[in-house]
């Protein structure tokens, strides 16, 4: 966010306006919501989010071996959900080696800009 707080600056700011919305209007103790938070960082791929919330469950009185059932079930999740959209997306295989397969995809990616 760095560069957008640079550039962009009344993004950051909306995005800013968002947490505190959110924090005023949090309808689950805030344990869960940093185990929420955290489960999602961890999705998400972003180190500092996973940071900021396996601290702040921690702040909040959650246990090392809560995160670790955290952290697992987030990865367990994910991983059914990404075989099931795997599976999903290529579907009849056999049709895709025989190269019927369309991508939907209708820009030209060659055209120069």
């Amino acid at each position: 966010m760095r560069m957008l707080e640079q550039f962009f600056p009344e993004f950051t700011e909306k995005f800013s306006e968002l947490d505190a919305i959110l924090e005023e209007n949090r309808i689950i103790d805030k344990k869960t919501f940093e185990f929420i938070c955290f489960a999602l960082a961890i999705k998400a791929r972003s180190q500092p989010c996973v940071l900021k919330h396996y601290k702040g469950a921690l702040d909040e009185g959650a246990t090392v071996k809560e995160l670790s059932y955290i952290m697992a079930l987030t990865m367990r999740e994910a991983a059914g959900g990404d075989d099931c959209f795997t599976h999903g997306t290529l579907g009849d295989w056999r049709e895709i080696l025989k190269g019927n397969v369309d991508c939907g995809c209708e820009f030209d990616y060659t055209e120069d800009k």
